[in-house]
């Protein structure tokens, strides 16, 4: 069934005037592929941290919108994204993630591609008329890089430099290239995928829903600040028990649904995909320095793990029980708190203008 909203709930709102997004963005079916075509399929995705693909034939596999997509580093050391599909037959290139392969080689029927994507074998295409392998290619997807994150997209309509502009006001030259990926952990979460990036743009819940986090951060000087692409949220670090060390936590946000969570001595980045109209899949990746001391780092990651599981059961509770009440059709869209919503507001913003422009 189509969806189409109402064109009042797609007018922008002043901050101080405004409304959260109505129920029926995050409960009609219809969304979610609308969606993928207007905002994932034109938007940059995180997919790797460089320390994943540092060797020629290193190799990620991932999804964007649903498209199969395969990130490689090839012989001359270029990192490049194409579509994780056959020309022949539209069989897999990869299945997983992997270290130091020589080529490319399609598990269906055997059709092997250089780790730049030429076809370099078909076996038994002999007697096929006119057929020239120096002519066929895997398709290549958009692939950027910054601060030691790779990013890809599959018809991007603004180069990555756009989404991180204004980043370097908070972070300076902080790199991120020395830093080591060390794990994954993902968690399929029952809520619309807007509902869980609502829940990261604001700490007003923090002292409501993470008493731990609570007293980690300084909320009464926690300050949002938004930007065309992304937002920032941060705070001093305080309190007893504060095992990251002294410094600022910061919260980035970069649309439509990734985040950067930097903290000392740990990055942290959140991607939310969409799998259903109320269920999401939430990867966390890992990344600490690579040159820290062994022993009292393992010490602190193991903390870290623990903490970021806690507040992560803690978030996964509350939009699990947001989406039940949005589907419960008693909701009907309440005013944002200027102070503590606004970067709330800034992605409220985004999804409007995604859905008004979207082309067809």
């Amino acid at each position: 069934m189509d969806f189409r909203p109402d064109p009042a709930h797609l007018l922008d709102e002043p901050l101080e005037r405004a409304h959260a997004l109505a129920a029926e963005f995050y409960t009609a079916a219809a969304t979610l592929e609308h969606e993928r075509r207007a905002i994932f399929s034109r938007s940059w995705q995180l997919v790797a941290h460089v320390s994943q693909l540092e060797a020629s034939g290193d190799h990620i596999v991932t999804e964007i919108a649903g498209v199969p997509v395969l990130v490689v580093r090839g012989e001359d050391g270029e990192l490049r994204a194409m579509h994780n599909v056959c020309r022949h037959r539209a069989g897999p290139l990869a299945l997983c993630d992997g270290r130091g392969a020589r080529a490319l080689r399609c598990r269906y029927h055997g059709w092997t591609y250089t780790l730049a994507g030429q076809l370099r074998s078909a076996p038994e295409m002999g007697d096929a008329q006119d057929f020239d392998m120096g002519a066929v290619r895997l398709e290549p997807v958009s692939l950027a890089t910054w601060r030691g994150l790779v990013f890809a997209a599959l018809a991007p309509e603004h180069p990555l430099e756009e989404l991180m502009r204004g980043t370097a006001e908070r972070l300076g030259d902080r790199d991120f290239s020395g830093y080591r990926f060390e794990r994954r952990v993902a968690y399929e979460v029952p809520c619309n995928w807007k509902v869980y990036i609502d829940n990261y743009l604001e700490g007003y819940h923090v002292p409501h829903i993470h008493p731990g986090l609570n007293k980690l951060l300084d909320y009464r000087s926690y300050v949002t600040q938004t930007r065309h692409w992304h937002s920032l949220q941060f705070s001093p670090m305080e309190g007893a028990g504060n095992f990251y060390g002294e410094g600022d936590a910061l919260y980035y946000y970069l649309w439509p649904n990734i985040m950067l969570n930097i903290l000392p001595g740990r990055l942290q980045t959140n991607r939310v995909i969409p799998l259903g109209i109320d269920r999401c899949r939430v990867e966390f990746d890992y990344c600490y320095p690579g040159d820290a001391d062994a022993y009292e780092d393992e010490a602190r990651r193991a903390e870290d793990r623990r903490f970021s599981d806690e507040v992560q059961a803690e978030d996964a509770e509350i939009c699990a029980a947001v989406q039940k009440r949005l589907a419960s059709g008693a909701y009907r869209a309440g005013r944002l708190n200027p102070r503590r919503e606004n970067a709330v507001h800034h992605f409220h913003t985004l999804v409007r203008r995604a859905w008004r422009d979207a082309p067809g």
